[in-house]
């Protein structure tokens, strides 16, 4: 055998899926230990997990299905953030990125659900961000609009089907760029945030919503000049 030192293996990129609840505190823990132990550290951890069944008026939901909703969204981010916080205080530094949404800040009549517990989200980030700021580590919410995803697509729906529809439903309610967000484009911001560009925000709820949220044009009844 020839002499000489031996070759470090190249390390590659590689993801592991590890399989957890974000309602169940047991689990949210094992799950943001294990991968802390299999990478050796918590640099960025993305809480973007969330439901939006109950699609109805207040008083039309059950307490069920209020209560789901807001485990998840709501209870489930602050559990993230609650097992996240410790390993990197360890290291002294992290970033955390957490889905809101739009519809936050632009209540929807059968999303009372969905809204409230966005909105409340929101303020667990805002909470962590002063708390940890000083320790190195950085908390922001993106609030995103209507997106290309199986979240938003009705099960069942042909191909042909659902390009009509959002064809149609940018115009009708997306004022700015009158169309929806692709994933990529959701996943770009996430990134942008986590990245060194981004070093001096936190505690910021950043809309990527294609200007929802910024306002509508404002139409004038039939005979009144503009």
């Amino acid at each position: 055998m020839r002499g000489g030192p031996k070759r470090r293996p190249r390390r590659t990129n590689v993801s592991t899926y590890i399989k957890a609840d974000v309602r169940i505190p047991d689990q949210m823990k094992s799950f943001v230990d294990r991968v802390a132990a299999l990478y050796g550290r918590l640099d960025i951890a993305f809480n973007n997990a969330g439901i939006g069944n109950a699609s109805k008026p207040p008083h039309d939901i059950s307490v069920e299905e209020w209560d789901d909703v807001h485990h998840t969204n709501a209870r489930g981010v602050f559990l993230a953030i609650k097992y996240e916080i410790p390993h990197m205080l360890r290291t002294g530094s992290g970033v955390i990125i957490c889905t809101s949404s739009a519809v936050a800040e632009l209540a929807r009549a059968p999303l009372a659900a969905y809204g409230s517990s966005k909105r409340a989200l929101q303020g667990v980030v805002k909470s962590s961000a002063l708390a940890h700021g000083p320790k190195g580590i950085r908390i922001n919410a993106i609030l995103p609009g209507p997106t290309d995803t199986a979240f938003a697509r009705p099960a069942g729906i042909p191909d042909a089907d659902w390009k009509r529809f959002k064809e149609a439903f940018g115009p009708l309610n997306v004022d700015g760029l009158e169309r929806m967000a692709s994933p990529q484009e959701i996943a770009n911001a996430v990134l942008a945030l986590a990245s060194d560009q981004f070093t001096y925000m936190t505690g910021a709820s950043v809309a990527v919503d294609g200007g929802l949220t910024t306002g509508r044009e404002m139409d004038l009844p039939p005979g009144v000049a503009h």
